[in-house]
């Protein structure tokens, strides 16, 4: 396992995370995240800690409303979140990794504009 550090754009939220040293992250094409380029890093809640910027989040919920969107309210980025697939882990923008090539890394596409068909094979192949 490697340490990664990583943060929003302004750095009042940054935080380390936990992963393989090969990362695997989902593209997914659901409308949120098509529209900001998230690419997904799924990882346990005790793989993750939040280092600084709980006072910057902004939390955006749409749908069923399951998903915590935060993002810094100063400068909009949303550097992970708590996903509808994974309520009790993150999913971080592994494009908010500090040091991490996004041309190095395995990009796998998931459905999430078909989201209930998809899930499940999603679930059990991280």
């Amino acid at each position: 396992m490697t340490m990664y550090q990583g943060g929003c754009h302004c750095r009042r939220i940054s935080f380390e995370v936990s992963a393989s040293e090969h990362l695997t992250v989902y593209d997914c094409n659901c409308s949120i995240c098509h529209q900001s380029g998230f690419l997904h890093l799924i990882v346990n809640t005790s793989d993750f800690r939040l280092l600084s910027g709980e006072a910057a989040f902004a939390v955006y919920r749409f749908n069923t409303g399951t998903a915590k969107h935060q993002f810094c309210a100063t400068c909009g980025i949303k550097s992970f979140y708590i996903p509808r697939s994974h309520p009790n882990g993150y999913s971080v923008n592994a494009r908010c990794l500090d040091k991490v090539d996004t041309n190095k890394i395995d990009i796998r596409p998931f459905d999430g504009k078909n989201w209930e068909s998809s899930v499940d094979d999603f679930r059990h192949n991280i």
